[in-house]
């Protein structure tokens, strides 16, 4: 027996069902325009805010003398204040505590500083004094003995988080945008839409998604996080090309699956389906039964009932990978016989051991005999 191939189309697709994944599209488009619009909202709102504070408390001044003990001033306000007691955060991975302190004039206030569940120095437990500083109503930093710790509410390095999350969702976003663009547009007319083609771009989204992500928390400064995606930006792009070229060296020329039909010695029952213009077509989904000079589909598991039976009219063209471009998602380790009806195109898609059943199942009687 030979192996079904299109030698009058070599590496040409036959003509295809129209195409049914409009919702998908649709989906996938406003997922990704979602992603990009919460990134935008991340950087240009809470990233924003919180770099104008952290410029602001740099450029911030000791307050006059006079300053009321009260309000929320722009000024630095430093006072000295005793503490009161220190209590572990509970429900935080990394530790941190409470310091309670009591300022001069009776004001109670606290500030979670990060680290174990108190100050290493003697001098700082209850009853002790200490230097702590507000800058608009929230204690910023503690002077202990041994030094200073800054608190929970240290506005330095405040953007960095949603920096990271508005850099990375943007970049996979975008990416996405890019790869359903192509798997719309681009791909549906190529002659040979190998699913590698929206693979690499979408893998490439993700690792320059994740260097987005991390480039804020491992550089300072915007600029400096912009050029770190920069440099990992050119990585990917030619980590990409390079794939491409393996890719299409790989797979150039045609596309087809060599398969050697086999007929099956008594009824075989699996996952698989009929896609086309045609009585016995459905959307994808159900079994095929194979057998010899027989080949049905069914919703029934087992084979026995609701059968659809092909005509002996169907006749198989090629076996090839499945495209993006096709009406269903196959899964992995499929494969799709395209055959012809007449003048109506029909797409069998199944995993890729029960295809010599398929294929068996179709040869005209007189092919099958030794």
């Amino acid at each position: 027996m030979t192996p079904v191939h299109d030698t009058s189309l070599p590496g040409k697709a036959v003509e295809r069902p129209p195409r049914k994944n409009r919702p998908r599209f649709l989906g996938h488009l406003a997922f990704a325009g979602s992603l990009v619009l919460v990134a935008v909202w991340l950087l240009l709102g809470p990233m924003r805010g919180a770099l104008h504070e952290e410029r602001d408390f740099r450029a911030a001044v000791a307050c006059p003398e006079r300053t009321a003990p009260t309000g929320s001033a722009d000024c630095l306000r430093t006072v000295t204040a005793r503490i009161d007691r220190t209590e572990p955060v509970n429900g935080t991975r990394s530790a941190a505590y409470w310091l309670y302190v009591t300022e001069p004039g009776g004001k109670s206030d606290r500030a979670r500083i990060d680290g174990s569940s108190g100050p290493a120095s003697p001098t700082a437990w209850s009853g002790a004094r200490i230097q702590v500083t507000e800058w608009r109503g929230k204690i910023r930093y503690v002077e202990f003995s041994d030094g200073r710790q800054y608190t929970h509410a240290d506005p330095r390095g405040s953007y960095q988080p949603y920096y990271s999350a508005g850099l990375g969702l943007g970049i996979f976003g975008a990416g996405f945008l890019g790869s359903t663009y192509w798997w719309a547009r681009i791909s549906a007319v190529s002659p040979r839409r190998y699913p590698w083609q929206v693979s690499v771009s979408m893998t490439g989204a993700l690792v320059l998604a994740g260097a987005g992500a991390l480039a804020p928390l491992m550089t300072h400064g915007v600029r400096a996080a912009l050029l770190f995606v920069a440099g990992a930006a050119g990585l990917v792009l030619v980590g990409c090309a390079v794939a491409i070229l393996v890719l299409r060296r790989r797979q150039s020329g045609d596309d087809t699956v060599e398969v050697t039909p086999a007929v099956p010695d008594t009824e075989q029952c699996f996952p698989g389906g009929i896609v086309g213009e045609v009585p016995y077509g459905g959307n994808g989904g159900g079994y095929l039964v194979a057998a010899p000079g027989l080949l049905a589909r069914t919703p029934d598991p087992t084979g026995a009932f609701a059968r659809q039976t092909v005509p002996p009219n169907l006749v198989p063209q090629r076996v090839r990978l499945p495209y993006w471009s096709d009406r269903d998602d196959y899964g992995a380790g499929m494969l799709v016989v395209e055959c012809r009806d007449g003048e109506t195109p029909v797409l069998i898609a199944t995993k890729k051991e029960n295809v010599p059943w398929v294929l068996g199942a179709l040869q005209p009687v007189a092919a099958r005999r030794p």
